[in-house]
């Protein structure tokens, strides 16, 4: 039987004990050393950032779209818009109306046919158109209404069968249109009457009407798709015309003398020229070249003149007017329409006056008289009337 060593046992539990104790302090130092490795470093003299831990994204029970930009990027509208041009801006339209400017230059046409035979039929009351072509020297200081118009206007007789009739006035009117401001007016012409032939005998009258400078403005209407259009351009122009005449007068009592006569008249009418430029009111804008007009007439008329009692003396007078050769000085050019030259065709009209004389005192006669035209356009209807003072010397 084996005898138990206890000294051995003792010295292996003893070894078993210090290795144990061993590998227990080699895993103290390790987790020290691992611990020191990650909390215990030294001090630093700024503390450094930590960044926090980035959250996740945890999407909600409703999507929210996200903006993903196309390789082409379009902008979004604002809620409110810049007033920036559209990058497909929609066009305006073009206005038409281009035929209907170009027809207007015949309007133009017309009124200044019109203001040709105004300005006449003005300057022959300077003429003694409402009196009786036999008289004795006599000067009258006038106004009239209807256009405006002051003046005065006389006879002198030179010789027993000749006489000298003049007049100047200071005139504004409008027809149609147009209208003429500043415009002196003067007349004159020479009557050669055969008194000797008794009381029934030839007369004959050359003279001419001068209006060598008034101010014009001209009215053009036209039509376009966007509405009407209506522009007024300001110029200047001057009339001139002359005149022959050939009647027959009868003296039928001391108080009536009727005359019946032809005239044949040349007019001449020169316009500066001048522009409406094309503008957003005025599409198709024009451009009219100095022009004179121009036409002939023939009047074909009578007189009457009439004394009752002692103190009123009346005269009507009237005739037909034929007008031929006329022709219009426009040439325009219109916008879409390159030149347009408009004609003046042939025109036809009754022209009529007429007095009336109060006898105030011996030599002093209050004289209410007017002129007119009837008849198509552009002549048209007008009365021209007024009052003057005439003395008989």
């Amino acid at each position: 039987m084996a005898k138990f060593n206890f000294r051995l046992f003792l010295t292996g539990l003893l070894t078993v004990a210090a290795a144990l104790a061993f590998v227990a302090f080699d895993v103290r130092q390790a987790a020290a050393q691992a611990a020191c490795e990650t909390g215990c470093g030294e001090p630093t003299p700024y503390p450094t950032y930590s960044p926090s831990p980035t959250p996740t994204y945890s999407p909600s029970p409703t999507p929210t779209p996200t903006y993903s930009p196309s390789p082409n990027p379009s902008p979004s509208p604002s809620p409110y818009p810049s007033p920036s041009p559209s990058p497909y801006p929609v066009p305006s339209p073009t206005p038409t109306g281009a035929d209907s400017s170009g027809n207007s230059i015949g309007g133009l046409a017309g009124q200044r046919f019109n203001q040709m035979i105004t300005n006449r039929v003005l300057g022959t009351v300077l003429l003694g158109v409402n009196e009786q072509i036999n008289c004795g020297d006599c000067i009258s200081a006038f106004g009239s209404a209807g256009s405006f118009s002051a003046g005065i206007h006389g006879r002198k007789e030179l010789t027993n069968n000749l006489s000298l009739l003049a007049g100047i006035a200071y005139t504004h009117y409008n027809e149609g249109g147009y209208k003429i401001t500043s415009a002196p007016i003067g007349a004159f012409a020479l009557r050669y009457d055969f008194t000797d032939w008794g009381s029934s005998r030839p007369f004959f009258d050359v003279g001419a009407i001068l209006t060598p400078w008034e101010k014009a403005r001209y009215t053009r209407s036209y039509d376009t798709s966007l509405g009407p259009v209506s522009v007024t351009s300001s110029t200047n122009a001057s009339n001139y015309a002359v005149y022959g005449r050939a009647g027959w007068i009868s003296r039928l009592s001391p108080r009536d003398e009727v005359a019946a006569s032809i005239e044949v008249w040349q007019l001449w009418q020169r316009v500066s020229g001048y522009s409406d430029n094309a503008v957003a009111f005025n599409p198709f804008g024009a451009s009219i070249a100095d022009g004179t007009d121009r036409t002939s007439l023939v009047k074909i008329g009578g007189q009457w003149t009439h004394l009752f009692g002692s103190n009123i003396e009346t005269n009507i007078n009237g005739g037909w007017v034929q007008s031929f050769a006329s022709h219009s000085g426009i040439v325009a050019t219109v916008s879409g329409q390159d030149m347009v030259v408009p004609t003046m065709g042939n025109q036809g009209w009754f022209e009529y006056g007429g007095r009336l004389g109060f006898r105030v005192q011996k030599g002093w006669i209050v004289d209410l008289f007017a002129n007119g035209t009837l008849g198509p356009q552009p002549v048209g209807n007008t009365i021209h009337g007024g009052v003057g003072l005439r003395i008989n010397y």
